[in-house]
């Protein structure tokens, strides 16, 4: 550990120069004017690996955004992490809520403030700094393949076919990820378990056009008014979600699982006023951990239609739309859940409007083992490199390819995140602690070391 920390220390400021670089490169996936930004993102990524040691490092082209590889082989019989990242990040908007540019770094009270700075480039690049360290120091104990892409952001599509046509050249032992949050440093958590995803989008159209609201106010239905009530019926009294068959394959914890769950530290009075809210809001019947972890929700994450410019236009419009996700827990099945949704949001439209539901992306929830050496080697890496060991915790984002690594891989996944769910993660002032980034960097050596030695 102490050859780590003698390393990091040495290299404290180009290792933060260099990922202030990554951060610069506004590499969002979701727009196609940053398609130029995204590949000359990848490139700097390939580059960085290959300044680190890794061999075969290439920028392999797909249907969309490009997918960097390489790897480092020190010998066939020893096992092999596949490391997993993604330098695709969220769009920005809205602009006017950065208190500071979001391609440019900035340092703020010993956090990074950027956009990536936490999802996926800050924790991602822990793991090329910890592989230059390994390198470095001669302390490299299992074979390391990297596979970061560029398009997590928007669903992974073309990951899935990238991995299908190189099974060979991906195979490894487990895979490991660090795009999820820990506890806090004082408090080191393990994630076993992510949520998946369903996401689309719905069309409401009333009239052939926009209407004076004058004229025609009161005789023809206005679409986003109808819309507001086929979104408010989504949940009932109990903030139960009303869709028929939504939670006929959730898996249900036991009580022991349910109370074991609920042992993470939770203070509710700093969660309510981190997020400047009165009162927290949920499935009648579930504590704050349980819902944003094991239980399955809805959300609605934009809604608009008719005029929203500045000043006055009194318009009655002829079309209002919203894009809503749900996260999916254990058994659920994004298609399914898809087609749930489509099926009742159709059925209850009234005749009076017309309605069109969009599918977009989504993904399967996954569970890793507990049990495993893998998980075993992060639970020991961790405790050594914070001196507690950590409390396992179930994560409500959703990493979808976190299940394509199992069925096309045969591979679980240890998520060994450091990030945290106060860092702003795909909104205005994404941050991520510049001590989280450090201890990153010195954790993941550790890993490396504990799964050689218990594989």
């Amino acid at each position: 550990m102490q050859k780590i920390k003698e390393y990091v220390k040495a290299n404290q400021q180009r290792f933060l120069d260099e990922l202030f670089a990554l951060l610069r490169f506004p590499s969002v996936s979701a727009d196609p004017q940053y398609a130029a930004d995204v590949r000359d993102t990848a490139e700097y990524v390939a580059q960085k690996l290959r300044d680190a040691g890794a061999d075969n490092v290439e920028v392999c082209a797909t249907a969309g955004h490009p997918i960097v590889y390489g790897e480092k082989i020190i010998d066939p019989n020893k096992p092999t992490v596949l490391v997993y990242g993604h330098y695709d990040v969220q769009p920005p908007d809205p602009l006017e809520l950065w208190e500071t540019p979001p391609f440019e770094p900035t340092v703020r009270d010993g956090k990074i403030f950027a956009r990536g700075a936490c999802d996926d480039k800050g924790q991602f690049y822990m793991h090329v700094k910890a592989f230059e360290l390994m390198q470095a120091t001669g302390t490299l104990a299992c074979n390391v393949k990297f596979m970061i892409e560029g398009e997590e952001e928007v669903g992974s599509d073309n990951l899935g076919v990238f991995v299908k046509a190189n099974k060979a050249r991906l195979a490894a032992d487990v895979v490991l990820i660090s795009d999820t949050a820990m506890i806090s440093l004082e408090t080191p958590s393990l994630e076993t378990g992510l949520r998946g995803l369903s996401y689309l989008e719905v069309e409401v159209t009333g009239p052939n056009r926009d209407l004076h609201s004058g004229v025609y106010g009161g005789a023809v239905a206005n679409p986003i008014t109808i819309l507001a009530k086929l979104i408010a019926s989504l949940h009932d009294e109990n903030n139960r979600i009303t869709i028929p068959g939504f939670y006929d394959d959730v898996a249900e914890l036991s009580d022991a699982e349910r109370n074991a769950l609920n042992e993470a530290p939770f203070d509710e009075d700093e969660y309510k006023q981190d997020l400047g809210i009165k009162a927290l809001w949920g499935e009648k019947g579930y504590s704050t951990i349980e819902r944003t972890g094991i239980r399955p929700t809805l959300e609605v994450n934009g809604i608009w239609g008719g005029y929203i410019g500045k000043g006055a236009k009194t318009v009655l419009p002829s079309k209002a739309y919203a894009k809503i996700s749900m996260r999916l827990v254990p058994n659920q099945d994004s298609a399914t859940i898809t087609a749930l949704f489509t099926k009742h949001f159709e059925r209850i439209a009234p005749d009076y409007v017309s309605m069109k539901v969009t599918p977009h992306h989504g993904g399967q929830p996954a569970v890793t083992p507990t049990d495993s050496p893998a998980y075993r080697a992060a639970e020991k890496a961790i405790e050594e490199a914070f001196g507690k060991k950590p409390i396992p915790t179930r994560g409500g984002g959703s990493i979808p390819i976190v299940s394509l690594f199992e069925d096309e891989l045969g591979l679980k996944t240890v998520l060994m995140g450091f990030g945290l769910d106060s860092d702003n993660l795909h909104s205005p002032n994404e941050k991520y602690d510049i001590a989280n980034y450090f201890k990153g960097i010195e954790t993941i050596p550790l890993f490396h070391k504990y799964f050689a030695e218990l594989s």
